[in-house]
């Protein structure tokens, strides 16, 4: 049973590029999800309305699928996290990301009609689109930046909005007497420092006195500037990410040996994270190979089992 149950769990996982029925499954769940997707879009097409009863069968079927889908992960989820007890397991599981898109996806099965609240989680199978990229190298450096840049982007992201509240404040000041209905307080031009911020310029509420229009320009040029910040953050963690893998693929070879290892369910770091492994051990990660994919690990990576570990260690 265990055996039967361990090969569910490796079928289901997505990226195991060796398993053929886990491929196949990856590629019949990812047509699932576009056919859920497409059937959303088209049910805002009222003159497909004769389609109605077909597209909602054709609904239901995948959201049985997600349903089954989801069912087989909470059976499995110990061998997901297998340093934890079942319940523990089960627990991280639901509250992880991938858990909590799961169930909000096959809620509307039980909701089809009803609360706008139900029918709008609706958009949340769209969520279930990350998963399908989620185990590959482009969407994990991705992740990686935004993991080792998230205090720097933070407080790029402070300083766009108290220049916000700064110019939604004085756009009142300059422009509530001459637009009393336009800037009715302090809030009202929130919405027209966000679009001039970010340069959209929607047009539907804009200074009219000379000191405001001055006003404005100056705070575009400010919101130009602020905006480039954190894409700049950005940019810079991922020429980071660059060099960190081509450093990774010159491994030194002269003062220290390089070594792989496939980790077996009962090495004592599963579980651990990669920053506490290279801590506890005195080495270098260099890369992971999880499911056949090539990963650059971010030190809260945790190692998990018939993950591939590429380290050095000292040769002395």
């Amino acid at each position: 049973m265990n055996k039967a149950k361990k090969r569910i769990f490796d079928i289901i996982q997505i990226g195991q590029k060796g398993d053929v029925p886990s491929l196949l499954f990856d590629v019949f769940i990812t047509l699932t999800i576009i056919v859920n997707i497409l059937i959303m879009f088209l049910d805002t097409f009222p003159s497909l309305d004769y389609m109605d009863s077909f597209l909602r069968a054709i609904e239901q079927i995948t959201l049985l699928i997600f349903l089954v889908e989801y069912i087989l992960r909470i059976w499995t989820s110990e061998y997901l996290y297998p340093q934890e007890t079942k319940k523990k397991a089960l627990l991280r599981f639901l509250i992880s990301f991938d858990g909590i898109v799961d169930l909000l996806t096959i809620i509307p099965l039980f909701f089809l009609s009803g609360f706008v609240v139900f029918r709008m989680m609706r958009v949340v199978r769209i969520l279930h689109l990350f998963r399908i990229n989620a185990q590959y190298d482009s969407f994990h450096a991705i992740a990686s930046v935004f993991i080792s840049k998230k205090n720097q982007i933070l407080s790029s992201l402070f300083i766009i909005v108290i220049l916000m509240l700064a110019s939604s404040l004085c756009m009142y000041n300059v422009e509530h007497a001459a637009q009393p209905d336009v800037f009715k307080n302090g809030f009202s031009g929130i919405w027209w420092s966000l679009s001039t911020i970010f340069t959209v310029g929607y047009g539907d509420i804009y200074p009219i006195t000379w000191i405001g229009k001055a006003l404005a320009v100056i705070i575009t040029f400010l919101g130009v500037c602020a905006v480039a910040i954190p894409t700049g953050i950005i940019s810079a963690g991922f020429v980071e990410q660059y060099t960190l893998l081509q450093k990774n693929s010159l491994l030194d070879t002269d003062t220290n040996m390089t070594i792989t290892v496939t980790v077996e369910e009962d090495a004592p770091y599963v579980g651990w994270t990669m920053e506490k492994a290279e801590k506890e051990y005195g080495i270098n990660i260099a890369a992971m190979i999880r499911g056949g994919n090539v990963m650059l690990p971010t030190g809260q990576t945790e190692i998990l089992v018939d993950d591939t570990l590429v380290y050095q260690t000292n040769r002395l």
